[in-house]
């Protein structure tokens, strides 16, 4: 179950405080040695040069948008507002570090074609406009932030699809999981997930790629947690240090 936010707030933005800014540093530096170690073996760019590496590059895909509000808390909040949230914090951070980002959207709006007429068919587009922005995007690693709801309460806590497609998939599902666990929700006891053919962008992306649930938006004590933006900081900084760790020599890139 969740814990008392105030028996634990200010220990935990201590500690994620903490991590952020001395994980960041070694994993940076892990990043860079790797890069610079592989980068002869590695793809080119275009214009980069015949030695330079192409980074991997973080596709953040907000789930949901405009018309298609996803799931509603208890409260009245919608998911595709805190997915994009939470998507533009980790866009941030991963600027800051250096590490490439794309996202899928960046407003309250769905990617599907304008003249499509049936909501079916534009929700259909949509996905299939953002599977192809990361199946265009170069070493692209597909991260797509939702929310959760169950039609009973009592269920709460972070849990990580992956797709089958990719081997790395596992593993960065697997760490996200993990990292979540042992700084942010010590109760969550979740395993991951494969997807199934439901979850379309990972039943058809062959890329690294994962769907984080950040929480249940139907559990009253989560809801609120989910919107309240101190805590999707907290949130947001542990999926970082978890892809971080992912792309660091000793996580799947090595």
């Amino acid at each position: 179950m969740p814990r008392n936010a105030s028996e634990t707030s200010s220990p935990l933005r201590f500690t994620v405080g903490y991590l952020f800014f001395t994980g960041l540093f070694v994993l940076l530096t892990l990043i860079l040695l790797f890069f610079m170690e592989h980068g002869e073996n590695s793809a080119v760019t275009g214009t980069a040069g015949a030695n330079s590496p192409i980074m991997p590059c973080i596709v953040l895909d907000a789930g949901h948008g405009g018309e298609d509000g996803g799931a509603v808390g208890v409260d009245g909040l919608l998911e595709k507002t805190v997915n994009l949230k939470v998507a533009q914090m980790l866009q941030d951070m991963f600027r800051l570090a250096g590490i490439p980002v794309v996202m899928t959207r960046t407003e309250d709006k769905m990617l599907n074609d304008p003249d499509a007429a049936v909501s079916g068919k534009r929700k259909m587009t949509d996905l299939r406009s953002r599977l192809k922005l990361v199946q265009g995007t170069p070493e692209g690693i597909l991260v797509s932030i939702h929310m959760n709801s169950f039609s009973q309460a009592q269920y709460c806590g972070l849990q990580v699809y992956y797709s089958s497609n990719h081997e790395n998939s596992v593993i960065l599902a697997e760490t996200v999981q993990k990292q979540v666990k042992t700084h942010l929700q010590p109760d969550n006891n979740r395993n991951i997930k494969p997807a199934d053919s439901s979850i379309y962008l990972l039943a058809h992306c062959d890329r690294p790629a994962v769907l984080i649930e950040c929480g249940f938006l139907s559990n009253p004590d989560e809801c609120a947690k989910l919107g309240n933006d101190e805590y999707l900081g907290e949130l947001s900084t542990v999926i970082f240090s978890a892809i971080c760790h992912y792309l660091s020599p000793d996580g799947s890139m090595s």
